[in-house]
């Protein structure tokens, strides 16, 4: 899988597969390190499978921030779930755009409800292919946290999510991840 990584870049370092096989065991395991006995679905251990939303982001180095905040959200099994999902996955250099001390005051365990609430707006329930969202110019997609966000293409094919521009999409076992150079706030 490593080798994979080195190998493939869509405008960052990204690693993509499509859907895959089935086998899986009931082997706990650490989906990243620090991360203590794993209980639910990002406990499974499958080395034969494509890797899911999450394993996917784990592999990026440019979603370290992203991954850190799913585990700080207690988010992760939610999205390792089968899905489908599709999934806004802002780079660490969006997340360091955001005002000075917003991010460690987010990851605080007694903000982790409104931390959940921003990364369940940037999934979306079902699969929204790039090609899908390029028909949709003004339309708003409903969000796993209940509200939408708005879809605008540009004249020279670029997509932006709320303003958030997408900037490469990588297919997961269990959805889609279109990575966003911004992170999307509710409203």
């Amino acid at each position: 899988m490593k080798k994979n990584l080195s190998n493939l870049l869509i405008g960052i370092a990204f690693l993509g597969f499509s859907c895959g096989g089935q086998n899986q065991t009931n082997e706990s395991s650490e989906v990243t390190e620090g991360t203590n006995s794993l209980t639910g679905q990002s406990g499974v251990v499958d080395d034969v499978s494509n890797p899911n939303i999450v394993q996917v982001a784990v592999g990026s180095a440019d979603h370290s921030t992203l991954v850190a905040a799913l585990q700080a959200a207690e988010y992760v099994d939610a999205l390792t779930n089968v899905g489908p999902f599709t999934v806004f996955a802002p780079t660490n250099t969006a997340f360091d755009a955001l005002p000075a001390g917003t991010l460690d005051d987010l990851v605080k365990k007694e903000n982790q409800r409104t931390l959940r609430d921003i990364l369940e707006y940037h999934v979306l329930l079902g699969v929204y292919n790039v090609e899908d969202i390029a028909t949709m110019n003004g339309k708003n997609l409903g969000t796993a946290d209940g509200r939408s966000v708005t879809v605008a293409v540009a004249e020279d094919g670029s997509i932006t999510i709320n303003g958030a521009k997408i900037l490469g999409t990588v297919a997961a076992s269990n959805g889609i991840i279109h990575v966003v150079d911004q992170v999307l706030l509710p409203k």
